[in-house]
């Protein structure tokens, strides 16, 4: 079998599973895609003085302030990921999330640090692929109605997704000289760039659900940790952020590469 047969049996794949999942598989990207939302505003209850002395003392703000910071945090979050997941007022919902993150970039001093704001900027990748999705959904309600001009928005708003979770995977990079770290790295960025690139993109993208998921399962095993011991908090963080990429690669799967990729204007040559 030539490499071209191999190529084409996989794409054949992909199709067939996207066929079979079409129903539900929008429905698993979105829950992978706010698990971070979802986690994050739980934590929030959960450590709810930690979190609130943690910025008192950063921000010297009072105890009043940083207890609003508090339950902003929470209510944003888990309201938002409540209306994402119903199906309820999304593009509400995607804009709300965008200022949690962009309040906790601030709040925290995400912005200088490179690894924790290319992890943010990728979270508002994924929250631009479901303002996309839900656009899409809002159209097909006016089936045969003409929508060139408001279709590019979208375009470049899966593009923007795409070329944003790019940023998400290379904070996932592993830097040692291991083999098996070699490698990931070869194929991971390999498949990510086909990604942003839109080219073979359903194909690059369902690849690297799979890998990933395994990766983080094998080393982001959180559960196997100690609640009270500081590695457990680390890589249960780890783990909601990878799965949140791994929303947004399934939404890419779902809903295409969108019109300004390599695999749309292959169909117009």
């Amino acid at each position: 079998m030539g490499q071209n047969d191999l190529m084409g049996t996989a794409e054949d794949f992909a199709d067939q599973f996207l066929r079979v999942t079409k129903q539900y598989l929008p429905h698993v990207a979105r829950l992978c895609l706010i698990s971070t939302f979802l986690e994050d505003g739980i934590r929030m209850w959960f450590q709810w003085s930690e979190q609130r002395d943690y910025i008192d003392t950063t921000w010297s703000c009072g105890y009043l302030l940083a207890s609003s910071f508090v339950f902003l945090n929470l209510l944003g979050q888990l309201t938002g990921c409540v209306l994402v997941l119903s199906r309820n007022f999304v593009q509400y919902a995607c804009f709300g999330l965008f200022g949690i993150i962009a309040l906790q970039t601030i709040a925290y001093s995400i912005l200088w640090d490179l690894k924790f704001l290319m992890r943010n900027l990728a979270l508002g990748g994924g929250l631009l692929l479901l303002l996309a999705e839900s656009r899409s959904e809002g159209k097909s309600m006016f089936a045969g109605v003409p929508t060139m001009r408001e279709s590019s928005p979208k375009q470049y708003m899966q593009l923007g997704g795409r070329v944003l979770l790019v940023l998400m995977f290379m904070t996932l990079l592993h830097f040692d000289a291991s083999f098996f770290s070699i490698i990931q790295n070869i194929v991971g960025t390999a498949l990510m760039i086909l990604v942003a690139v839109g080219f073979k993109t359903k194909l690059a993208a369902l690849t690297l659900v799979v890998w990933l998921f395994a990766i983080n399962v094998y080393f982001n095993a959180f559960w196997t940790i100690p609640v009270y011991k500081p590695m457990h908090d680390f890589l249960k963080y780890d783990f909601f952020q990878t799965m949140s990429v791994i929303g947004g690669l399934l939404l890419v799967v779902a809903l295409g590469p969108g019109g300004v990729s390599m695999d749309e204007k292959k169909k117009e040559w």
